[in-house]
């Protein structure tokens, strides 16, 4: 049972902590900086790096702080735990495992895509220390294994067997595609005897790539490419950022978390040299008008007793749908035949925007600036080409696009707030919240509500907020939603290692649940696996998923339009198909299909 204790940490005042804390979780309270490389909180503590030991009083070998509890080094006579971080002893421990680590290390750190976050160079250069064992030739190497995919790449040259990755996988994408292989010198992660990333089952989602401290994980680049269409005066790029970048790109230019830069990224995306700059947040009001009427029609079937399936899925994460594909191919019928806001505002562009510009669609690239890792994957899609044409022809990270703008040599920050003219720049709140999780659930419901009950001859209420649906915490969030006088059950899910309890649920059918919103990241598009990587030390102290959520709700709270259905542009394009959502054309270019994905068999 935990009781409270008190801890003295080097030269600060006497502290009281419970028990069952341990030393780092104490030490960081204390805002005392300990070293770590394989603690990851709340999903890696391992000792395995060997790197935040301290010394005790009274008790002689080094203790990891981020296993070590307070209660097991309590002195019997109940006296303050004396704790020192920083004492010869411990500096000489941690510069010993550091050489070490550096020994095997491949440096490329002016080519690597974690060199201005890297937290393994942080500490190299923190502590000063030399490679004389990574170059001299009297010490052998361990051999490098590498994979590239469509998404991702594992580069074992850099890795420093922290296991972070190993454990992001296990505790968040609930994949566990990535483990140990091997034993001693030889010992290398990635799937199982090496297996091609590619069908091992892994859903792409990067949480990996966010764990990683180094540079042995990273998103498969695409700037190259991007470079290339920029460069080439015979190609029309299109370009479309996602609601969540707005909200994180500037983290990579040293401004706060949460701070909205859409106004600066869009002048960074004219002098890179885009011919037109559109916005996701477009394609995600249409995606509302889609999959709300897809919805609507399953619904409306429901109250006439006929037979349908639900809950319906949503479909706006890639990671999720590849995740159902893989393991639950069974509930595919209950997944939205909607594409991605991403697909649909490609499909849109090559197939309607193309003809108004008059432009021969083979030389109108449509590049996509995403927080996801997997809409790279998505993009890849066979069942995604509509009539021979490809909707995306490039996605890149927020990351990529940082570093293309730092390659340029653009001053962000001092970048003037800039404005977009096209029509697919146009949105609503309800398209700027599909970044969080539960925001697509709810902008679906303030559309859905208002289109049902405007049939059933009910007064506009104007709901807006179904804050119900909001929120990081909990991995399975449910609510009541009244439509029409009557209550109906709706829920969230996020973080792709809680899919299993959610389908458990379904499947067992004590609950009749109408709508469901999956998404494979914990805390949505917000901390997508493309997004600015957050340090081991920043996660100790605060959440990233609320606090870039806090941004989105913000831009949504002040916007004028609040619904997808409200969006003039929308309605616009509608019209200028002569036809409706869900219809002919609308279901050709905006709508595909799923099926059963095999992987390997270990």
């Amino acid at each position: 049972m935990a009781e409270n204790v008190k801890l003295k940490i080097n030269n600060l005042p006497e502290s009281e902590f419970s028990s069952d804390k341990t030393i780092m979780e104490a030490a960081d309270a204390l805002n005392v900086n300990i070293p770590r490389l394989c603690y990851l909180k709340n999903i890696n503590a391992n000792s395995s790096c060997r790197l935040c030991v301290v010394e005790i009083g009274g008790i002689k070998p080094l203790k990891n702080s981020c296993t070590v509890t307070l209660g097991e080094v309590k002195p019997r006579d109940n006296s303050s735990i004396i704790v020192k971080t920083n004492t010869p002893r411990v500096k000489k421990s941690i510069v010993n495992t550091l050489q070490l680590m550096a020994g095997n290390h491949k440096f490329e750190c002016w080519k690597c895509p974690r060199e201005h976050n890297c937290e393994f160079l942080a500490l190299l250069r923190e502590f000063n220390i030399d490679n004389y064992i990574g170059e001299s030739n009297d010490f052998s190497k361990k051999q490098a294994v590498y994979q590239e995919s469509v998404s991702l790449v594992i580069d074992s040259s850099k890795c420093i067997l922290c296991g972070r990755c190993i454990a992001a996988c296990k505790k968040q994408a609930g994949t566990s595609v990535l483990n140990y292989n091997y034993r001693g010198s030889h010992v290398y992660v990635a799937p199982a005897l090496n297996h091609p990333v590619d069908d091992a089952g892994c859903i792409y989602c990067g949480k990996c790539i966010q764990a990683c401290p180094v540079g042995a994980l990273a998103e498969h680049s695409n700037i190259e490419e991007v470079e290339n269409y920029l460069d080439d005066p015979s190609i029309y790029t299109v370009v479309q950022i996602a609601p969540s970048v707005r909200v994180a790109l500037g983290e990579e230019f040293g401004m706060p978390m949460g701070t909205n830069v859409e106004g600066k990224i869009y002048t960074a995306l004219e002098l890179l040299g885009f011919d037109q700059i559109t916005d996701t947040n477009f394609g995600a009001d249409l995606t509302i008008m889609e999959e709300g009427t897809e919805f609507i029609q399953r619904f409306k079937k429901t109250l006439k007793g006929e037979e349908v399936v639900l809950p319906l899925f949503t479909s706006c994460s890639p990671g999720w749908v590849k995740y159902l594909e893989i393991n639950y191919p069974e509930m595919i019928p209950h997944l939205s035949s909607c594409k991605s806001p991403q697909n649909m505002q490609g499909a849109l562009i090559k197939h309607h925007i193309s003809k108004k510009l008059n432009i021969d669609v083979s030389k109108l690239k449509v590049i996509s600036v995403m927080p996801c890792t997997s809409k790279k994957y998505e993009a890849a899609r066979e069942e995604l080409i509509v009539d021979g044409i490809r909707d995306v022809d490039i996605s890149i990270t927020t990351r990529e696009l940082a570093r293309l703008i730092k390659r340029k040599n653009i001053e962000f920050t001092k970048l003037k707030n800039g404005k977009v003219t096209s029509a697919l720049a146009q949105y609503t709140g309800a398209g700027v919240i599909f970044g969080a999780t539960g925001g697509v659930l709810e902008a679906a419901l303030r559309t859905v509500k208002y289109l049902l009950e405007k049939e059933l001859g009910y007064k506009d209420e104007y709901t807006i907020d179904f804050k119900k649906v909001r929120g990081a915490k909990n991995g399975i969030k449910e609510a009541l939603i009244k439509i029409a006088g009557k209550e109906y059950l709706v829920a969230v899910v996020h973080g792709a290692v809680n899919v299993p309890e959610m389908m458990n649920r379904i499947k067992k059918g004590k609950k009749p649940y109408v709508f469901v919103e999956f998404m494979a990241c914990t805390g949505g598009c917000v901390n997508g696996g493309g997004q600015p990587i957050v340090s081991s030390l920043v996660q100790s102290k605060v959440d990233c998923r609320e606090i870039r959520a806090k941004g989105l709700y913000n831009i949504d709270k002040n916007m004028n339009l609040r619904r997808s259905h409200e969006n003039e542009f929308v309605e616009k394009f509608y019209k200028e198909i002569n036809d409706v959502p869900g219809g002919k054309i609308p279901h050709h270019w905006f709508h595909t299909h799923y099926s059963k994905k095999d992987k390997y068999q270990v």
